[in-house]
């Protein structure tokens, strides 16, 4: 029997992460007359890993693959391809979030789309199985089944819907088991080290560290199990859980033509709106706490503010009070979050590691670290002692009963795992012995006490970690950045199973005091005046994306001591021209239910809904709602008796309008704040401003139709002004060859002066 998770065996760091301590039974052989783990079967060609699992398992593969990016594309496919010519291989793939290369549906959307997608997209293979889902062609014989859809990806497609598995995050073990599954194939990132090749489940560990002891315990009940990995040296090599044993393996692809570029969307500009949730949200983080939050524009305008509080903090009070947030919800971030820089700093305990992590580790905003011990962590927690090892801690030590008053060999294997000792100190009969000096191990008697803090104390506590994540993905740059971080900053990283940042169940008492002032940070679509959030589907029964672990930390927020579950939601949409209120009445689906309403965040405010009777409830989600819709939504209310007829919305709710948010930040946009990058981007200036003058006239189409392009100052002008020349060179439309092409090149420039992007 061996450790599910090796790494402490040949880096002489002990398991940081209580949750794998369980032992799992690898395959082993004799060896030396001994029983020593036996090494994966090792392949260069996908087929005929393919045709090794199909000799294991059989013609029925229920094949898991991860969430995202951690999908190995060749062996997906070679599964594919193989049961595509022989009908009589049963092929059922489970995953969730399947990476496409986007298309177009314009040749002005061609032109503008197809550069960026070659240079961010090239060289990434397509998976066989996405496009014949799309395509509406997948034989009888395969099956797609996620948990998960790419947001709004699959809207359309009647077998994806069909197909679809409605689950927490933290049950997908369970249901992947109850589905048959007896293949998990992972893309793995490979590293040598002390000479030894190791591998790692980087992007991807989440969900594979706890499948890999279902299927061992299937295993041993006599189900055909086979685990494979795709090797990918362009993935980062992370640490924590994702570090494993190469045993864990039955078979490995590895040749360096599999090394393809990974998937890697780029980021999305970040705009008024989002940046005003992301100031609200930013103010109710608590100095010393835990931070969560997820991937996109809402992220990134959380952690830019965060980081402006940090950095710029005379600034970042100047917006909020010159933006109104201090007076109307200075008393709610006042209890709930500050405004102050941070001091202690924050620890990121989160389903997603996404790349404003990165920035928040590397500008000090996160910076406190835990430790995988609930003794160390609670006198760090009571202020007891710090990072900084000083002279007092072994007093300190014994007097919380951590170590023995005469230390063991266990106390000393604590004492140097967490930096206490230095390392080359060990315990010997009770003595410790260096390779020049014998100390008695007796901390009882002062003199003693005193002469082993002179001689062993280290300098800094060791092994903590600055954030807990279950996968990743994120743009180019995000990836090389975690390539090129030195391996003693990638550690600070622990890439572990979602069962441990997901749930508090199971080592509850270190998670606990980890956790401390948790804000667990997610998004909706809709919320309803009874505080149910809709985050993941219609009313009609289609699936947008999936429920993922928002329930999970949803609930968690209201287990922990001092934890907040934060929602966003955009205040309003706009589709087919139309503009609507993401507040409303009443929904008929429901993610999170009223009964776990807490924290609800729109650019016009924030709403504290728990504790709360249903009347406080309506009446605080109104005055957070855009005032077209505020009237409305208050009818409703009180022709369900669910607010008194007398209550009237407070003046200083009523100027909810995008106009003034656009206006109060402008000033600060003029003083170099909010830009609509904060973390670069993978466009260019001119195709920036070219994608956001389109879509401003898409949408005036959508909603007045093509006559409400003014055609006529259009066409005002036969030659074309200096301003638009590079993007029309960008567009190809600088030397327009036929009507078509005249017409694209008037839209193009006309879209561009509406958008004040030539003045």
């Amino acid at each position: 029997m061996f450790p599910a998770r090796l790494s402490g065996m040949f880096t002489g760091i002990p398991f940081r992460n209580t949750a794998y301590r369980q032992p799992i039974s690898l395959r082993s052989s004799v060896w030396n007359g001994k029983m020593a783990p036996s090494q994966p079967q090792q392949f260069t060609d996908p087929q005929a890993c393919v045709d090794f699992v199909l000799s294991t398992v059989g013609k029925h593969i229920v094949l898991g693959l991860p969430l995202g990016l951690g999908k190995p594309n060749h062996l997906a496919n070679a599964f594919f391809q193989k049961a595509l010519k022989d009908t009589s291989i049963r092929l059922n793939i489970v995953t969730a979030i399947t990476p496409e290369i986007p298309t177009w549906s314009s040749d002005l959307e061609r032109r503008l789309l197809k550069p960026i997608f070659e240079r961010v997209f090239g060289g990434y293979p397509e998976l066989d199985y996405a496009l014949a889902l799309r395509n509406n062609n997948l034989p009888d014989n395969i099956d797609v089944t996620e948990f998960f859809f790419r947001p709004g990806a699959y809207m359309g497609n009647r077998r994806a819907q069909q197909n679809y598995i409605s689950t927490n995050y933290t049950h997908a073990v369970r249901d992947l088991m109850a589905n048959g599954l007896n293949v998990a194939a992972s893309l793995i990132a490979t590293e040598t080290i002390d000479g030894i090749p190791r591998y790692s489940y980087s992007c991807n560990p989440e969900v594979v560290l706890d499948l890999q002891q279902a299927m061992e315990q299937a295993k041993q009940e006599g189900r055909k199990m086979v685990v494979v990995g795709q090797v990918n040296r362009n993935l980062p090599f992370m640490y924590g859980g994702a570090l494993v044993d190469t045993a864990i393996f039955d078979a490995i692809l590895d040749h360096p033509s599999f090394d393809f570029p990974l998937y890697a969307p780029p980021k999305e500009s970040v705009n008024t709106q989002d940046y005003m949730i992301g100031m609200h949200v930013s103010s109710l983080i608590r100095d010393g706490g835990t931070l969560q939050i997820g991937i996109g524009s809402l992220g990134d305008a959380i952690a830019y503010g965060l980081i402006l509080r940090n950095e710029q903090n005379e600034a970042y009070r100047r917006f909020l009070t010159i933006s109104g947030i201090l007076e109307r919800f200075g008393d709610r971030i006042e209890r709930i979050g500050g405004t102050a820089p941070f001091a202690t700093g924050l620890y990121g305990c989160t389903e997603m590691l996404v790349d404003p992590y990165l920035h928040l580790i590397e500008r000090g905003v996160i910076k406190r670290k835990v430790y995988d011990h609930p003794g160390l962590q609670r006198l760090l927690n009571q202020g007891d002692i710090d990072e900084p090892i000083g002279s007092d801690i072994l007093e300190k030590l014994v007097g919380a009963n951590i170590v023995s008053g005469r230390l063991t060999a266990e106390d000393v294997a604590f004492l140097t795992r967490f930096g206490i000792f230095q390392p080359q100190w060990r315990w010997e009969e009770g003595m410790l012995v260096d390779d020049h000096r014998r100390i008695p191990a007796d901390l009882t008697d002062i003199g003693k006490r005193e002469e082993i803090a002179s001689a062993c104390l280290g300098k800094r506590l060791q092994n903590g970690i600055l954030v807990h994540g279950g996968f990743f993905l994120g743009p180019r740059d995000f990836y090389e950045q975690l390539r090129r971080m030195p391996a003693e900053r990638r550690r600070l990283i622990d890439m572990t199973a979602v069962t441990y940042m997901n749930q508090l169940y199971g080592n509850e008492e270190i998670k606990i005091l980890q956790r401390r002032h948790s804000r667990f940070v997610n998004t909706g679509i809709l919320v309803t005046l009874g505080g149910a959030v809709v985050s993941d589907g219609l009313e009609d029964g289609r699936v947008i994306s999936g429920v993922g672990g928002q329930y999970n930390f949803v609930s968690q927020a209201h287990a922990l001591p001092n934890a907040r579950s934060i929602i966003m939601i955009r205040a309003t949409r706009n589709s087919n021209g139309k503009t609507s209120s993401n507040i409303v009445w009443n929904y008929g689906h429901t993610t999170i239910p009223r009964h776990l309403r807490d924290i609800v965040v729109t650019e016009y405010g924030i709403a504290d809904l728990r504790s709360r009777p249903d009347k406080e409830v309506a009446q605080a989600l109104i005055e957070i709602a855009d005032s077209r819709f505020q009237e409305a939504l208050l009818h409703q209310a009180k022709q369900a008796g669910k607010i008194p007829g007398t209550y009237r919305i407070p003046e200083r709710f009523r100027n909810n309008f995008p106009e003034r948010l656009e206006q109060t930040i402008k000033t600060f946009r003029n003083q170099g704040l909010f830009p609509a990058f904060p973390f670069g981007s993978d466009l260019t200036n001119e195709e920036y401003v070219l994608a956001k003058a389109l879509k401003t006239v898409k949408e005036e189409t959508q909603s007045r139709g093509i006559r409400s392009i003014d055609w006529r100052s259009a066409a005002k002008s036969i030659s074309v002004p200096t301003a638009a020349r590079p993007y029309l060179q960008r567009m190809e439309l600088d030397r327009p060859g036929g009507i078509r092409e005249h017409l694209m090149q008037r839209l193009v420039v006309y879209a561009l002066e509406r958008t004040g992007a030539l003045s």
